[in-house]
Formats: C-alpha cells, sequence, structure tokens
C-alpha cells in the first residue's frame, strides 16, 4: 500500500493532538526500551525518544516511502516490517505504543494479548485509533465502497474496521493483566472551509487502499462521488468534522 507522507502531512498537526495526549499517560521510567509500532516518518518516534530521555526506541513501519523519511538519532531506530511480523520476534519492551496504525491490523480480540505478552514486567501500552464506526467520514466511504461499480471493482479489497467498543478494550486489557488502566474517546474537530479540505484529510489514510486499487476511469468517478455524499451531509461555513478518536493506556 503506498503511503504519501507529503499528503499524510498536510494535516499532521491535527493528527499529531492525539498522538502528545496518548503519551501523556506513559509514566517515565529510568533506561526504558520503547517500540513505535506503525511508526510512519518516525517523527513521532523521535518526539517519543525526545519526551523519554534516556530511553532507546524502535520505530517499525511498512512503507519504504515513510521509513524515508525518518530522522537520525542516537538512540533511534527503525525496521521496515509489519506490526504482525513484529510480534513474531521474542523481542520485550518496557512500553508498547501504537498511534493511529492498530486499526490497519485485524481481530483485536486476538491481537492485544499479543502484543501484551511482548511487555516485560511492569510494562505499559499506549494505543490511540480512529473510532472508524463512528467517524462520519469512514461511515460515507464505507457506504459509498459497496455500491456499485465500485463494489465489483474492489474485488474483496473492502476493509471492515477491527476497533472495537470502550467497553471491549477495557475488558480485554484487564482480563490479559492490567493493573490500572486509562480507556477514553476525544473529539479532535477539524473546521474546514471547502469539501477539498475533508477530502483530503481523508485521502492520506482510509482512502489509500481503496485508490491504490481503483482504476481509471472508476477512481474519478469514485473521488467525484466522494465528494458529492461530503457536500450532502457538510452543508454549512465553516465545516464541523467531529473526528473521535480512542486514547487506550494500562500498566501490566
Amino acid at each position: 500500500m503506498p503511503w504519501n507522507p507529503d499528503v499524510y502531512n498536510q494535516f499532521k498537526e491535527k493528527r499529531y493532538e492525539p498522538f502528545y495526549d496518548l503519551i501523556s499517560h506513559i509514566q517515565a521510567k529510568p533506561g526504558m526500551s520503547i517500540i513505535d509500532l506503525g511508526c510512519g516518518t518516525g517523527e513521532l518516534t523521535k518526539a517519543i525518544a525526545d519526551k523519554f530521555p534516556g530511553s532507546n526506541v524502535l520505530g517499525v513501519d511498512t512503507s519504504a516511502e515513510m521509513l524515508a523519511k525518518a530522522p537520525q538519532q542516537h538512540n533511534i531506530s527503525f525496521a521496515q516490517r509489519s506490526v504482525e511480523d513484529q510480534l513474531q520476534l521474542a523481542d520485550k519492551w518496557d512500553a508498547i505504543v501504537a498511534n493511529a496504525s492498530l486499526q490497519w491490523v485485524n481481530d483485536h480480540a486476538a491481537l492485544f494479548p499479543k502484543i501484551i505478552s511482548k511487555l516485560l514486567p511492569d510494562g505499559q501500552l499506549a494505543v490511540q485509533m480512529p473510532s472508524q464506526q463512528e467517524n462520519l467520514l469512514n461511515q460515507i466511504l464505507y457506504e459509498l465502497v459497496h455500491e456499485q461499480p465500485y463494489y465489483d471493482a474492489l474485488h474483496g479489497a473492502i476493509r471492515h474496521s477491527p476497533v472495537l467498543t470502550l467497553d471491549e478494550y477495557t475488558h480485554l486489557l484487564y482480563s490479559n493483566g492490567a493493573k490500572e488502566t486509562v480507556v477514553y474517546q476525544k473529539v479532535y474537530p477539524i473546521i474546514a472551509q471547502s469539501i477539498e479540505t475533508l477530502y483530503d484529510f481523508i485521502s492520506g489514510s482510509a482512502l489509500v487502499p481503496y485508490m491504490e486499487k481503483l482504476e481509471e476511469p472508476v477512481k474519478s468517478a469514485f473521488t467525484a462521488d466522494f465528494k458529492e455524499r461530503i457536500a450532502r451531509h457538510f452543508t454549512t461555513s465553516p465545516m464541523v468534522y467531529s473526528f473521535k478518536r480512542v486514547i487506550l493506556v494500562a500498566g501490566f
């Protein structure tokens, strides 16, 4: 899946707000080993390393395009691999951070216990994800890909969000040994002056696998239909998009 860091980073300040909320809940400890699952360009991996001096941080991501932007720093390293491949390794960590990445990995009921098993004693897990099933742009996208001609053109590439409810995550964390948790949803509003802005926001993330799969002229028709659907829902200016995020932090 070819991620474009330039498109993704158009909204990086808005995307980074929940990240800073997330890591504010991590307790600093001396000499922590930390892994950043789905690190993207590595800019936020550096922010983790800088927030916790004396730590050593590994960022992993599947995208060579993203990792090409990764910063160089003595206590940071990067590897091109998937979350699933990383979990096959024996490595364990004092803190595992997954910022806006686990929504791309299926079956969270099975995934979270695997991730938790990679924590060292007294380890910490910090996860942030979009509330895909509650966010309007994701709902519009899910509706559109199930309509013709897009449904046939996508040939089984349609993704079903694996993101669970807050109740389900709370149960998962405690049933896998959490001693304390912070679990909540927060709205990060996007104030847009045009339909194009909202389209551009989702085009850097949830739209990526679909736009890769579609070919012309279907791709252009899909884009036009998506923008028309956005316009149906956002009829006043400025447009207020209530972008919801799930934040999960647990100590074990």
